[in-house]
């Protein structure tokens, strides 16, 4: 039996398939309890009810939805997703044309909401009771009540139709111009970024003030270190472990947000992408894309467990 982090890398990878397979499977049905017939869209208004029923028969419509579910999980595991049931294009290029714009989305929103986050929770903790915690605390509120894309149009209102400081819509590659591809992101990168920042900020200062309260750090007071060095040597590395869970997280929410906002910035990267293949049931690509963000989620999760337990061995021997 393997112990400590290696042990732990193997449990949770264990653990891959099943959530896979549930995750996908949910998808698989909701999309197909959906209303709509894709043999209709894909043979268009005056198609004969006989080519209907060809086209049914060509990409298995016809047959039972759980049939149609493993024959398309039978066809992943041989590292198939299918093709686009209206571009013919493969699902697999599809995702990987835009899932580069998606990861740049999160990832810039994330560090933005952690530069901001952090700093004002540790800011708010220290000056607890005051006027600047509680104005910290406020906004912090205020941040998490307000929805993503409501801000997204305030912003593309304010920063690209009025002062036209930044691009209303569209990306661009991060491997064609990455300065470029991060200027066009910044307006969607600060829309998400918001919720972040409230987050980190509420989280961390809950945080440090339970660890700064604690009666190992009255001692260290007692013995006469100074706050700043209590401050930095102690609360926040003691806050360490919290801040890596919750950043996991938020990288989790944010790939579920981004559905949103890249449809109001028209970003093409694979939250558009899923939004679009759903209203038309397309379901090759839904699975595709809904397996893809399982698999994201699933590997951040077990990144941020390693990266704790790297940190603190205690927490590989309990997972």
């Amino acid at each position: 039996m393997m112990y400590g982090v290696p042990g732990m890398v193997a449990r949770r990878l264990m653990q891959l398939l099943p959530v896979m397979i549930v995750a996908t499977f949910v998808v698989f049905s909701l999309v197909y309890l959906m209303p709509g017939d894709p043999a209709l869209m894909i043979a268009g208004d005056y198609a004969t009810p006989e080519r209907i029923a060809e086209i049914r028969q060509i990409y298995g419509f016809d047959r039972p939805m759980l049939v149609q579910y493993f024959a398309w999980l039978a066809n992943v595991l041989r590292g198939d997703l299918g093709r686009s049931l209206f571009s013919n294009e493969a699902v697999l290029t599809l995702i990987l044309a835009r899932l580069p714009h998606t990861i740049l989305l999160v990832l810039y929103s994330l560090l933005l909401g952690a530069m901001i986050g952090v700093p004002l929770g540790i800011l708010a903790a220290t000056r607890q009771g005051t006027r600047l915690d509680k104005f910290i605390t406020s906004v912090a509120s205020l941040g998490v009540a307000i929805p993503s894309f409501w801000l997204g149009i305030i912003l593309v209102t304010l920063f690209s139709l009025g002062y036209r400081w930044f691009p209303a819509t569209g990306a661009v590659s991060m491997f064609e111009n990455p300065f470029e591809a991060v200027y066009y992101a910044t307006l969607p990168a600060v829309a998400l970024a918001t919720s972040v920042v409230a987050v980190l900020a509420r989280q961390v200062r809950s945080a440090l003030l339970e660890v700064l309260g604690s009666q190992y750090i009255r001692t260290l007071r007692a013995k006469g270190l100074s706050s700043r060095a209590i401050l930095w040597k102690h609360g926040l590395r003691n806050v360490s472990a919290t801040m890596l869970t919750i950043a996991g997280l938020q990288i989790n929410r944010l790939f579920s947000s981004a559905v949103i906002i890249e449809a109001v910035f028209a970003v093409p990267g694979v939250g558009n992408l899923i939004s679009y293949s759903a209203l038309n049931k397309d379901f090759p690509v839904v699975q595709g894309v809904a397996l893809v963000l399982v698999l994201v989620v699933i590997f951040t999760n077990l990144l941020v467990d390693v990266l704790n337990a790297t940190f603190d061995p205690r927490v590989a021997a309990s997972t």
